[in-house]
């Protein structure tokens, strides 16, 4: 173990080196001029030089291990001892201005961010300046692979999904891991656009242009990309089997078929529609079964009063309902007034009129009836004295309408009943012996 003390005043302790085979081959075997061997009693000058190189020895071996403090001082020395620690001060002036200075740039790109800095130093000798301009390059390379990946994710964000990031920088081809993370981006942005593209249609498809049944293909995706193709497929299958089903109902409806009903599983506002629909088509089953009973009532079998009974209708199915009511009973009040008239013209009784309140054509068929009614009374009214008193002329103008030639034949079977009547108030007979009546009205 030897001793020493460096150039910075610190004291040293280190394991004495083992000479090289080259320092132990005598320099006549190595070719070189012949060492000078150190006297047994060096001069004061020699170990003051030695005590000098020991020194300088010392430096450098701290300088190796990463000590850049260290300096040689020059103070009392020789003239090539002095020149020789001044060079191997500014040496180590040097490596320690260019390892704080990249130290510096590290910390102020690498953790605060500021990737526009560059590393510099005063010199710009040599290799130095080699060492700084490959620090820098590096830091232009890692910052623009970072702003290329914060460019893509940020369009990303925005929705862009047109971009990709580049797999080469200057002309030069990526590399390592800067390949693989460029890749890895772009493959990112690829499964994105794919599964917005897929996503889109089926939701143009089946939300827009009304074509159900679409499903999103994505090929080749996992985990939350599978989830959300699956999830979309899920809702458009739901959609498509949910409308088909309202589509059918609606369509059975509308072709007069009321016994179909939506049966597909649905929840939420969907559910609140497939209530509404089937309560719908309940109403309008019953309302068509109490019109279809009312009317078979009325107008076939002849039942008159009957009323149309539907439950828990409002608003339109209401006024339906009430209408249809309303017609059924204008009907048989019409028909039943009309009823009472002529069965009491059928027994003779002609007091009796239509008073019922009507319109259109019933109105022309009870001012027909009505106006019947009042001829058979004028003409009962003339018949009558005459069958009394005998002899007497019946004159029939054109005042009581008998001039029409269909009202003529009405005239002549009525007047044919009234002389079949008269012939057995008189006890005449029907077919005279002589061919001809001796009795006329």
């Amino acid at each position: 173990m030897e001793t020493t003390r460096a150039g910075n005043g610190k004291t040293v302790k280190r394991k004495a080196e083992p000479r090289s085979a080259a320092a132990a081959t005598p320099a006549a075997q190595r070719g070189a001029r012949p060492v000078p061997k150190r006297p047994a009693e060096p001069d004061a000058y020699t170990l003051h030089l030695e005590r000098q190189l020991e020194v300088l020895l010392e430096s450098m071996r701290a300088a190796r291990d990463g000590d850049l403090s260290v300096r040689v001082p020059t103070d009392g020395t020789t003239a090539v001892v002095e020149r020789v620690a001044a060079a191997f001060n500014g040496l180590v002036k040097r490596s320690d201005a260019v390892v704080r200075e990249v130290g510096r740039v590290s910390r102020v790109v690498g953790r605060q961010g500021r990737v526009a800095d560059r590393a510099s130093i005063v010199s710009n000798a040599g290799d130095w300046t080699g060492c700084i301009d490959a620090v820098n390059s590096m830091i232009t390379e890692v910052a623009w692979r970072s702003q290329e990946v914060a460019r893509i994710i940020n369009d990303v964000s925005e929705g862009d999904l047109a971009h990709k990031m580049a797999l080469a920088y200057e002309g030069r081809p990526l590399e390592g891991d800067a390949l693989r993370t460029a890749t890895a981006v772009n493959q990112l942005v690829d499964r994105l656009r794919l599964v917005s593209s897929e996503v889109t249609r089926v939701a143009r498809e089946v939300g827009t242009e009304g074509k159900l049944g679409g499903q999103a293909d994505v090929e080749g995706v996992s985990g939350t990309w599978k989830d959300l193709t699956d999830n979309v497929n899920l809702l458009a299958g739901n959609l498509t089997t949910q409308v088909r089903n309202i589509a059918l109902v609606t369509t059975a409806v509308a072709n007069g078929d009321l016994s179909q009903k939506i049966t597909v599983d649905a929840r939420g506002e969907i559910l609140e529609l497939k209530s509404t629909v089937n309560t719908m088509v309940e109403q309008l089953r019953a309302f068509a079964a109490e019109v279809t009973r009312v009317a078979k009532e009325v107008g076939t079998e002849g039942k008159l009063g009957g009323q149309a009974e539907v439950r828990g209708v409002s608003g339109t199915w209401k006024d339906l309902t009430d209408s249809v009511n309303l017609m059924a009973t204008n009907l048989t009040n019409q028909v039943r007034n009309i009823a009472v008239v002529t069965t009491a013209v059928a027994n003779g009784d002609l007091s009796q009129k239509i008073t019922v309140d009507v319109r259109g054509e019933v109105l022309e068929l009870k001012n027909t009836i009505n106006t019947m009614v009042e001829q058979l009374r004028a003409f009962a009214a003339e018949v009558t004295p005459v069958a009394k008193e005998g002899g007497t002329p019946l004159i029939l103008d054109d005042t009581l309408g008998y001039t029409d030639p269909d009202r003529l034949v009405l005239m002549g079977a009525v007047l044919s009943q009234a002389a079949k009547e008269c012939q057995k108030a008189f006890g005449l007979s029907s077919r005279p012996a002589t061919g001809r009546s001796s009795t006329r009205i």
